[in-house]
């Protein structure tokens, strides 16, 4: 990853334990020949909505995924995961994993999550920094992160270490987002996700109509569904309220930059996908990739 390290933040910041810690992660996948900001290499991708057609090899994935709580940052983003064999980072799986185990941290984090909070910029920091150093360890290179940044301060955390190439902001009417949280569903089994929603949602108000069918688990795993206990209509209201008031600016963080691609979702996966993959000039390596196989 040609991580780009910056040194000029300031040292409330830097001081911070786990930002060391994310530091060191980060930092440890740089080139042994550190670059100046002035000398540095262009991004690969100028953004724009006409991305420029790179073979996914030659691009430094180093891309960020926004979006409201269910708008379905982690399907696109494991999805393209998938497609250009980098690792998916999410923040909401590295916390359910916490969560399930008998950590001490585990009591506190279902308080948090149960209430709809966002979890504290320190805990959620420590759980990336110990997943990099994991990934490091595999050798990965290049990734996904699905869930982070959520507050401006992480963002600047994150800046100050790395350099982003991309920010995928996936938009969905509330409405929507609502009727999708709330149809969720999980394998007590397999831990796979479903939903079992069928949303047919007539356009008004200049919002266009959309229809998403359900994504219905096979049978085997029909009578295992669980629902998420924060998928709960009360705390889905509640943690989109957290998201406008705490998250949204980071939008305006990365569109400042010229890093930010917004993409509103026309409908579901099989309407999206192919649109998603043509806005980032995906297109033609899936095809590749299927004529191979």
């Amino acid at each position: 990853m040609a991580a780009l390290i910056r040194y000029s933040k300031s040292s409330a910041v830097s001081s911070l334990s786990s930002t060391s810690l994310l530091r060191r992660c980060f930092s440890s996948t740089v080139s042994s020949e550190l670059t100046s900001p002035s000398a540095a290499s262009p991004s690969p991708f100028t953004l724009s909505h006409n991305l420029p057609r790179k073979d996914p090899k030659d691009r430094n994935v180093q891309w960020i995924f926004l979006g409201c709580p269910g708008v379905g940052k982690g399907t696109y983003a494991s999805r393209l995961c998938n497609l250009l064999g980098i690792p998916h980072i999410a923040t909401g799986d590295l916390v359910r994993e916490e969560l399930a185990s008998s950590s001490p941290l585990s009591r506190q984090l279902s308080e948090i999550v149960n209430q709809g909070k966002l979890v504290s910029d320190e805990i959620i920091i420590n759980l990336l920094s110990k997943r990099l150093q994991a990934g490091e360890a595999k050798g990965e290179s290049g990734f996904i992160l699905d869930g982070f940044p959520r507050t401006i301060r992480q963002a600047e955390i994150l800046e100050e270490v790395i350099d982003i190439d991309m920010v995928v902001n996936l938009k969905l009417r509330e409405d929507v987002l609502l009727e999708k949280c709330l149809g969720r569903r999980i394998c007590g089994q397999c831990g796979k996700n479903f939903n079992i929603a069928s949303i047919n949602v007539k356009g008004e108000n200049g919002n266009p109509g959309m229809s998403m069918p359900p994504l219905l688990p096979p049978t085997h795993c029909m009578t295992k569904l669980i629902t998420r206990a924060d998928d709960t209509e009360a705390v889905v209201k509640e943690r989109l309220r957290v998201y406008y008031e705490k998250s949204q600016p980071v939008e305006e963080f990365y569109r400042s930059r010229g890093k930010l691609l917004e993409f509103n979702l026309p409908g579901g996966i099989a309407e999206s996908w192919p649109k998603l993959l043509q806005v980032l000039n995906l297109d033609d390596f899936e095809e590749k990739l299927s004529a191979a196989a």
